[in-house]
């Protein structure tokens, strides 16, 4: 295992610069997330960290040793790829075996480490079969099966999961998270999904058209976006964002709406922030119009008007309106967030 420091990294294809400085620390043993929308440039750092591209500046380390001229072979990582990357004429043990083949190991040697990831993923009764008899979850523990018997400093993980219907997924990202915390080896994993980055991360690195917005644990994330960005990636359903300016006792929002502030409010915010889920119903609350509803078991998300200024809720209970009717809703005070006109950072409170 071995720490990773990303310092000042930089990638450019020809005048197109698609990484713009990136720096991050991760410690030895943490499970990190590169998160961010498609073509935010969190694959290419990874693809970077792995060797499989080259770096225009900067430097990247991996424990003492900085590989930026190092070959991906030497570098001691292990890469999980999104379409698996398996030979479709080995068998499972083949395919978990083939690095050791490489490198000439002991059949016996190859046989303890296929057979002890074999057993830590589940596919002791699976190693004679070839990929084409293999579900796509298990195609998946086979390809992290070949990254294990490396015995690597580092895995690395590109959007493993992107190619499985969303039960699977789930399940996969309980099982990935759970041989995180069996072997404790460093791990940097990539997706677009907010969702996996919160649920499975020690640690989230935010990042949008080459550049880092803001890194720290999931809840801090959450319940602290540095900037407007932020606030809108990270949560689900996304928080709402509300643009307008404080005045004549509250936030009067650009659809017509005025929204009450904490007491705590300061001059200067240009963007109203709250999470559907910090709305509540309330008698005494601001009138709203119902558009839709979408009840999903566990909660009912009620997608509202007031004014002219759209708002989405999130409630526990059950709501028993319908599309025109009126509900009156009151945010929770002490979860608003106010971001700054122009820059769009977080005002603290």
């Amino acid at each position: 295992m071995a720490s990773v420091a990303i310092r000042n990294v930089r990638k450019a294809f020809g005048p197109v610069e698609v990484l713009h400085g990136v720096s991050v620390d991760i410690a030895d043993g943490e499970f990190v997330v590169l998160v961010g929308p498609s073509g935010c440039g969190k694959s290419t750092l990874l693809r970077m960290l792995a060797g499989l591209e080259n770096i225009t500046a900067g430097d990247i380390a991996i424990g003492n040793r900085v590989v930026n001229q190092v070959p991906p072979k030497d570098r001691d990582i292990a890469m999980v790829f999104q379409n698996y990357a398996l030979y479709p004429h080995m068998t499972v043990f083949d395919n978990m075996a083939f690095s050791m083949k490489l490198a000439k190991a002991p059949r016996a040697v190859m046989e303890a480490e296929v057979g002890r990831a074999a057993k830590i993923l589940g596919l002791e009764q699976l190693l004679q079969r070839y990929p084409r008899q293999l579900s796509g979850g298990q195609r998946q523990r086979v390809a992290m099966g070949r990254a294990i018997v490396r015995n690597p400093q580092v895995f690395l993980f590109d959007e493993p999961l992107s190619n499985l219907d969303a039960k699977l997924r789930v399940q996969m990202r309980a099982e990935i998270k759970e041989l995180h915390q069996r072997l404790r080896v460093t791990t940097v994993y990539v997706t677009h999904d907010q969702i996996e980055a919160m649920t499975m991360a020690d640690k989230i690195v935010v990042m949008n058209s080459g550049n880092v917005e803001q890194v720290g644990p999931p809840l801090e994330l959450y319940d602290n976006p540095a900037n407007l960005f932020v606030a809108g990636f990270i949560g689900s359903p996304a928080m709402n964002l509300i643009p307008g300016r404080i005045g004549n006792g509250g936030f009067e929002a650009e659809g017509g709406a005025v929204l009450p502030l904490p007491p705590t409010a300061k001059n200067g915010a240009g963007t109203y922030g709250i999470r559907p889920e910090h709305m509540r119903l309330d008698p005494n609350g601001i009138p709203a119009k119902v558009q839709l509803v979408e009840p999903t078991g566990s909660e009912t998300q009620v997608f509202l008007r007031i004014g002219e200024t759209p708002l989405n809720c999130a409630f526990r209970e059950r709501v028993s309106a319908g599309p025109g009717d009126t509900i009156h809703v009151s945010p929770d005070l002490g979860l608003v967030h106010l971001f700054e006109a122009g820059s769009g950072r977080r005002l603290a409170a």
